[in-house]
């Protein structure tokens, strides 16, 4: 399961599962809002490299607008894909309090 949701802040949040069979409705999405600057991964359990893909194409997108995504809240779990894909080196990446 996956969902993603425009937060009352402007945040976006995302949670459960982005893999190839939710990339197609996260990217819809991501596409729909004018420039996302902040993506909360609190609730993010597992990102696919579909998944990597979305994000990777919406930071090409916001860039193109002098911005970029921040994602926060960020797992281990999930920074370490970030950390092995290098994809740690595109995106700002915070990680949640109790992650270190």
């Amino acid at each position: 399961m996956f969902d993603i949701e425009s937060a009352g802040d402007g945040r976006i949040i995302m949670s459960g599962r982005l893999d190839a069979a939710q990339a197609a409705k996260a990217q819809e999405f991501l596409d729909e809002i004018a420039s996302p600057r902040e993506l909360d991964c609190a609730g993010l359990e597992y990102i696919s490299s579909a998944g990597l893909g979305v994000l990777l194409r919406t930071q090409k997108r916001i860039m193109g607008q002098g911005a970029r995504l921040r994602l926060v809240n960020v797992s281990n779990h999930i920074r370490d894909v970030f950390r092995y894909s290098g994809f740690d080196k595109i995106f700002v990446i915070e990680s949640t309090p109790d992650s270190g």
